[in-house]
């Protein structure tokens, strides 16, 4: 067995520790199962010193970004707060990094530290679904599928959480095959490895798993066009069923009807725009499928109890 990979992961305090411990024990219990250390792994923040996780829990790395030795991919695993100290230190790392043709990843909100550094122009990526309208807003000729993971040429992306997991267990597929890609998810309990094409949340009901299929691709067609809401007609025929078939699909398996469904998921679209964003209100509206603030205003109001104006004056 020749060669190994060698895995850099980048943090600022605050990071998410599930989504690296996750990343990490894949390559662990991959070499376990090998039986040799072919996967090795090291850490890095902007000045070299500790760092603290989300949960608190301390962490001591191993460089700083300036002082990182080679790797094979470098990921980013940072906070919700982007604003750190060091930032620009790490982005032009990261700049540099790419020109040297490295590759590079994200786990979960990593992708929009990756974007700000111009790392994933004319790539494919993806980010956790809480931060995604912010980042398609942010970048928007950035290709941002929503889906579990990414995949694209030397860019990998993944939504943090357990989709470090299935990222990570691809790598070791495309590396050794998909015996041990099963075998290391069976460590880990992990009954199904998601693949590139798996979408993420996709509603209100956060899973959709088991219901119908014709449901389903309405559902992702709706989440696909929340600025210029599709007609029920539209619906309808895109899934080769009639009007009345769709809510009769939507009252059986979900209890609301698709108009209601369909405006909780602009709703919610919009409540991620006002907590990520500093876009304007009327502008948040538009980008949601609203052709009237008021109208707007009234129907946020009724979903969450709040005006539109009072949640952008809540911190999160």
């Amino acid at each position: 067995m020749q060669g190994g990979k060698r895995f850099a992961f980048l943090l600022v305090d605050k990071f998410p520790m599930f989504s690296l411990t996750a990343a990490i024990d894949v390559c662990r219990s991959a070499n376990r199962l090998l039986g040799q250390d072919f996967y090795s792994w090291t850490t890095v923040s902007p000045d070299g010193e500790a760092v603290a996780a989300s949960n608190g829990l301390p962490l001591k790395v191993d460089y700083a970004i300036a002082d990182l030795p080679p790797a094979d991919i470098l990921f980013a695993c940072v906070a919700l707060n982007l604003d750190f100290p060091g930032k620009s230190k790490v982005l032009a790392a990261l700049r540099a990094w790419g020109r040297r043709g490295g590759a590079l990843g994200a786990l979960s909100v990593g992708s929009h530290l990756l974007a700000e550094a111009g790392q994933l122009d004319g790539y494919r990526c993806t980010i956790h679904w809480e931060n995604r309208a912010g980042f398609m807003e942010r970048f928007p000729e950035i290709d941002c599928t929503g889906n579990v993971f990414e995949i694209d040429r030397k860019r990998y992306t993944c939504a943090g959480g357990t989709t470090s997991i299935d990222l990570m267990l691809e790598i070791v597929r495309s590396d050794f095959g998909t015996n041990l890609a099963n075998g290391v998810a069976n460590q880990f309990q992990h009954e199904r490895i998601r693949s590139a094409g798996d979408r993420q949340r996709v509603g209100p009901e956060r899973d959709l798993t088991g219901k119908s299929e014709k449901l389903r691709r309405i559902v992702e067609l709706m989440a696909d066009h929340l600025d210029e809401p599709r007609s029920a007609v539209q619906l309808a025929k895109a899934a080769g069923l009639s009007v009345r078939q769709v809510e009769r699909l939507f009252l059986r398996h979900l209890g609301v009807t698709p108009g209601r469904y369909y405006m909780r998921l602009r709703l919610e679209r919009a409540r991620e725009l006002l907590r990520q964003t500093n876009m304007p209100i009327l502008d948040v509206a538009i980008a949601t499928g609203f052709t009237s603030h008021s109208y707007f205003a009234q129907s946020y109001r009724l979903q969450f109890g709040r005006p539109p104006s009072e949640e952008r004056r809540t911190t999160y």
